[in-house]
């Protein structure tokens, strides 16, 4: 999670060949060989340890962009690595794993092969020879020479078999953790026989970087160099904060079309560990990893103004709030009697969510205008391709938001020669777009709401931010993010048209339930896109662990997890990288079997995208929250208005006070 710098071979220009190669050359890599106990040449590609070859990709290297990456054709010999293909799928075990970053299917960590039974390490043979051949010395020479990294660790292995089935996605981020050195993917998608197609998704996107705002480089929201997978293809990097970023493209084909999944072997070369030939402790940091950065978001707060009394919850909303909030909320909400009931279920539950928040003539003028907004955008159920292109979305009052290693969604543009005049009723905005305008820069900030919080939350709002936001599929999402210090009141208004009038509710307009309905579309979770609350977690857990939102029990409402986000402790893993278990051997070819799902996953509250619900949370310090990704299999944008308050608390003077 930190920059090293290490001694490298002296940069070459690029028609030269690199100083390492030179010494390669003269011993034909046999000397480097000779350390192991077989010669692991036959395994690979013919001619792939052949100086002009080496000096070939050396070159490529070094010219390549966004940053320096290879791509080898062909690794192994065909008949080798079909043989690892069959011996994987017919006796390892997949275990799905899912958090903010990422959603695959993995196997553990192959170095822990070795602790195997004679019996079981018997049914891997193809498995080890490629596995040993990988982190032999000849290989990891061949690898220095290409990239003059440095040396690289024989003894630290880190590598599994990842299956990318349809809605597995990587989200962006550098792999930057401990002594990773050098990341790799070796291609294997099935069915091998058919050549994969670049519209089934699952292409490695590699991103370039600019200055962030505080002068570290941060990625741009958009890819540079798309590589999608081929059969025996060995794709490589060094890894490098500040600029390895990548992500892995969702898959959107299934086994059920002719066994399509996208199979790979990945992992990390490590530097030289202690005890190896080339160790060096590492240097101190210069800048931080993906990972670090997520730690160091804040937010943009903006304050009230200051002429106006800050309200107190036992205050009644004034004839004026009342006027103002009945051009934007349902007229229920601003009834004394509600508003008392919400504040006491707030109190024990630190959490609301408001079914028909909005009044029905804005609510109407939002449903329809969306959707015909994500048709007219390429982002409906009807567009072209399952994955839209990065553009789709971006353009007129809407602009992407970045970075993506710890976000990306549309927002919308200032408007152009600034403020715009109110529309009165609010419903009458004749483009959906000022409608949702209107929700983020006049009803959020108003004094208004602000009093109409404090009523139902007991607590004073301080400060304020505000955005609508578009989470276009395929594309959008936020990564898990946490406030240290303070506790926040997240007040998030869902403008997410739902499919076949899913998004109707019970006439009060609070929670109610559609008994024997079963969920689908958004409220299923397959979509993705759902609010979810994380509970704190040790610096060496993975801040974001959970089981996949679809396999979550999720009630008629797309609620779900506890109703409050207080004192629980976080979960375990290595966020958006995969740390690897010990291989397991299928058992009796089967598929496992979900683990305990009563086990306390850190899940605090998660919940589906809906239309015209309010959602209102009391987010305690230290507690993470993201927005997950939202899937391709999605028939429309997800959209939203989040709101952050900074709070105080109102103490009550005792009776017994002078």
């Amino acid at each position: 999670m930190t920059h090293r710098t290490h001694d490298r071979s002296p940069s070459p220009q690029p028609d030269s060949e690199p100083t390492l190669l030179k010494r390669l050359k003269s011993s034909h890599i046999s000397e480097a060989a000779s350390a192991a106990t077989t010669d692991p040449t036959p395994h690979f590609a013919t001619d792939l340890f052949g100086p002009a070859n080496i000096h070939r990709l050396h070159t490529e290297y070094d010219a390549s962009a966004p940053y320096k990456h290879a791509v080898v054709d062909k690794l192994f010999q065909d008949d080798l690595l079909q043989r690892v293909k069959d011996e994987a799928l017919a006796e390892l075990s997949f275990s799905e794993k899912e958090t903010d970053i990422y959603k695959v299917y993995q196997t553990g960590d192959l170095a822990s092969l070795n602790y195997l039974d004679q019996q079981q390490i018997a049914l891997l043979p193809s498995l080890l020879t490629l596995r040993d051949a990988l982190y032999s010395p000849m290989f990891r020479n061949f690898l220095r020479a290409v990239t003059g990294c440095g040396p690289l660790s024989g003894t630290k292995q880190d590598m599994s078999i990842v299956s990318y089935r349809k809605g597995c996605h990587l989200l962006n981020h550098d792999d930057v953790i401990g002594s990773r050195r050098v990341s790799y993917i070796l291609y294997m998608p099935l069915p091998h026989y058919q050549g994969w197609q670049r519209e089934w998704g699952g292409a490695l996107e590699l991103y370039p970087v600019k200055p962030g705002p505080d002068g570290v480089p941060e990625p741009e929201a958009v890819p540079s160099k798309s590589i999608p997978p081929v059969w025996n293809q060995f794709v490589f990097f060094e890894v490098q904060p500040g600029h390895s970023f990548h992500s892995v493209e969702e898959v959107v084909v299934g086994e059920s079309e002719d066994g399509r999944q996208r199979l790979s072997i990945s992992g990390w070369f490590h530097a030289a560990q202690p005890g190896e030939e080339g160790y060096q402790p590492e240097p101190e940091p210069e800048l931080k990893s993906s990972r670090e950065q997520l730690a160091s978001t804040q937010t943009d707060f903006k304050s009230y103004p200051e002429n106006i009394e800050p309200p107190l919850p036992t205050d009644s909303l004034s004839e004026e709030h009342v006027s103002f909030l009945s051009e934007f909320l349902n007229p229920v909400y601003l009834q004394a009697r509600t508003m008392k009931a919400l504040a006491a279920r707030f109190v024990d539950e630190s959490s609301l969510e408001l079914h028909s928040f909005l009044c029905a003539p804005l609510a109407d003028k939002l449903r329809a205008g969306l959707q015909d907004k994500d048709d007219a955008d390429g982002l409906g159920p009807n567009r072209s391709t399952r994955i839209p292109p990065h553009s789709a979305g971006a353009s007129g009052a809407w602009q992407l938001r970045g970075p993506p290693h710890k976000w990306r969604y549309c927002t919308l543009r200032p408007p152009a020669g600034g403020a715009r005049m109110a529309v009165s009723p609010r419903w009458a905005h004749a483009d959906p777009d000022d409608a949702v305008r209107s929700l983020q820069d006049e009803l959020l900030p108003s004094p208004a709401f602000r009093a109409w919080l404090a009523c139902v939350s007991n607590l004073l709002p301080l400060r304020y931010a505000a955005e609508a936001r578009r989470f276009r599929p395929g594309l959008d999402y936020t990564l898990a993010t946490s406030e240290a210090k303070e506790t926040r009141l997240d007040v998030v208004l869902g403008l997410t048209p739902q499919v076949d009038g899913a998004d109707s509710v019970a006439p009060s307009g609070l929670v109610g339930t559609d008994e024997g309905v079963p969920p689908h579309g958004w409220q299923s979770g397959e979509w993705g896109g759902w609010e979810c609350y994380m509970a704190p977690h040790d610096e060496e857990d993975d801040p974001a662990v959970y089981r996949s939102g679809s396999s979550k029990k999720t009630d008629a409402n797309g609620k779900n997890g506890k109703n409050g986000t207080n004192g629980v402790n976080g979960a375990n893993g290595t966020n958006g990288h995969g740390a690897n278990s010990e291989v397991e051997m299928r058992d009796d070819g089967e598929e496992d079997e979900d683990e305990d799902e009563d086990e306390d996953d850190g899940t605090l509250l998660t919940v589906q995208p809906g239309f015209n619900r309010l959602l209102l949370v009391l987010r305690d310090e230290g507690v993470m929250r993201f927005v997950k990704y939202v899937s391709a299999a999605a028939e429309g944008s997800r959209w939203d208005v989040c709101g952050e308050f900074e709070i105080g608390m109102v103490q009550e003077e005792s009776d017994d006070e002078s």
